[in-house]
């Protein structure tokens, strides 16, 4: 049976909170609970891939240490940029 999109946001939210460094879970978290609703499938799919990065390079893709790898979706790596700019 396929899991509900309702579900599926919750556990992704769940997943924002649940990182392994404070400084991500953090920001995961209040991008989460401020965006996974305006998510389709698509954009569901999308940040599940960002969640399974680690946390040290997610971070650095944020603050732009680092280059987003092709994988990783950029503009949603941006769209996290832009919440992090303005919070």
């Amino acid at each position: 049976m396929p899991e509900s999109p309702d579900i599926r946001r919750k556990r992704l939210l769940f997943r924002s909170r649940q990182r392994g460094m404070l400084e991500t879970s953090l920001l995961l978290r209040a991008f989460a609970e401020r965006h996974l609703a305006e998510l389709d499938g698509d954009g569901l799919d999308r940040f599940e891939t960002l969640l399974e990065a680690n946390d040290a390079d997610l971070l650095d893709w944020v603050i732009g240490k680092k280059a987003v790898p092709a994988t990783i979706d950029g503009t949603l790596v941006d769209l996290i940029k832009n919440f992090r700019n303005n919070i």
